[in-house]
């Protein structure tokens, strides 16, 4: 991926896997004999009030901490844990789950999430009937129908809170920020109340740059980040070249602005 990412252009990286670091090590040391900075970092999923899945993305953090490795072991539990029960409640809705894929990521101490129990049941040749007749072919289908909240299979998260992902990213000597916050939410004016909100929490900085973010969002993160002396980074999400959306590197428009990168300028 270090690669990849330099012969993309890219100048400074960070690795965000949710509620793990396991490849931080690797990466940094790829990153020695590449035209490019590789930043310690992970990615927190969070809640707050009715939502539970806003994504705090840890930079700079001190990946070795023993306090932070301990709090997402515990994170992971909690969604290996959910994850048992999601699997389970698709079980009583006719699915089957190739238990195989989410027994090796369990094996090498990957976190399981939502788009792995869906993988899984796409991997089972014995749901294609009933896939086909619900007309799902994909990891985004079969979440959207059936692991959303409000729908057949989802249950909820548990912790961390955001305001305790940003004590925690703080505490590891890591930058807070809130990672694509129109993929959360729909509206601006919802946004800003929340950046507010997670601004008086001690969260240092927007992910104002994202592909899925329109020119006038993108100003409105940039205001409010100015209003509050955010840090705006940019991220292209990748998750690899088969993902439908996120499958290349510097894929956001930055609109003529200048994203603000403060301690992790290069």
């Amino acid at each position: 991926m270090v690669r990849a990412a330099a012969r993309a252009g890219v100048e400074l990286l960070a690795l965000t896997d949710h509620d793990t670091v396991s490849g931080v090590a690797e990466a940094l040391e790829a990153a020695e004999s590449a035209p490019l900075r590789v930043v310690p970092a992970a990615e927190l999923s969070a809640l707050r009030g009715e939502y539970e899945d806003f994504h705090i993305c840890a930079y700079e953090i001190d990946h070795t901490a023993p306090a932070l490795e301990r709090a997402l072991d515990d994170f992971r539990a909690d969604r290996d844990a959910r994850a048992h029960r999601m699997a389970a409640k698709l079980g009583e809705l006719g699915f089957a789950i190739d238990d195989e894929l989410l027994d090796e990521r369990r094996r090498s101490g990957r976190p399981i999430g939502r788009p792995h129990i869906a993988a899984a049941v796409l991997a089972d040749a014995n749901n294609d009937k009933l896939l086909e007749s619900e007309g799902i072919d994909d990891v985004g289908g079969l979440i959207g129908r059936y692991l959303i909240p409000g729908a057949p299979a989802y249950l909820p998260r548990t912790r961390p809170t955001v305001i305790e992902a940003i004590k925690l990213i703080h505490d590891a000597g890591g930058l807070a920020v809130w990672a694509h916050p129109f993929w959360d939410l729909s509206d601006i004016s919802t946004v800003r109340r929340t950046l507010t909100a997670f601004a008086d929490a001690g969260l240092d900085g927007v992910e104002a740059f994202y592909p899925q973010h329109a020119e006038a969002q993108v100003k409105a993160l940039v205001k409010a980040a100015d209003k509050y002396d955010l840090l705006t980074t940019g991220s292209s999400d990748f998750h690899g070249p088969d993902h439908r959306i996120f499958n290349r590197f510097r894929a956001f428009d930055l609109y003529g602005f200048a994203p603000r990168l403060g301690p992790m300028s290069y």
